[in-house]
C-alpha cells in the first residue's frame, strides 16, 4: 500500500505519530438537503478499515471523521493538532475527483507543511488525508 510507504519512521524503527482524517464525502444533492449521516457513517467505515490497516503494520493511529470538503477538514485538523506533514491519498490517478478539483495543488498554496500525494487502491478507501 503505497499509503505504508509515506509514513516514515524514527531511528527506533517505529512510525511517527499519525493522524487519519477521513471527510465525510457526500453528493452535493445530499449536501444541499443537510442529509449528510450517510456520509458520515461511510467515513468512519473508511476511517476504521485504515486504523486497522495502518494497526495490522504495526503503526499506531488515531483519526476522526472530518468535513466533506477536503481542505476545510485539513483546516479543522491544523486548527486540533500540529503538524509536520500532511499526506492526502486519494483514488488511482484516473479516478479521483479532487484530482479534476486541484486538492493537493490547492493544499499546497494554502498550508505551510510539506504535503504528499499517495494513490491508494479503491478497494481499501476512497479518499482521506491523513497527517
Amino acid at each position: 500500500m503505497e499509503l505504508l510507504d509515506a509514513i516514515p519512521t524514527g531511528a527506533d524503527g517505529k512510525a511517527t505519530e499519525v493522524l487519519v482524517v477521513a471527510p465525510a464525502l457526500n453528493s452535493r444533492l445530499r449536501r444541499w438537503v443537510s442529509d449528510e449521516d450517510r456520509a458520515r457513517r461511510d467515513a468512519a467505515l473508511r476511517l476504521g478499515a485504515y486504523l486497522q490497516e495502518l494497526g495490522r503494520h504495526g503503526i499506531e493511529a488515531n483519526g476522526w471523521v472530518g468535513d466533506a470538503d477536503p481542505l476545510l477538514s485539513i483546516t479543522d485538523t491544523l486548527h486540533r493538532v500540529p503538524v509536520d506533514e500532511i499526506v492526502i491519498a486519494t483514488d488511482s490517478e484516473r479516478g479521483s475527483n479532487w484530482l479534476a478539483r486541484n486538492v493537493v495543488g490547492r493544499a499546497r498554496r494554502l498550508f505551510p507543511q510539506p504535503i504528499r500525494q499517495v494513490f491508494s487502491e479503491r478497494e481499501a478507501s476512497r479518499d482521506l488525508t491523513a497527517a
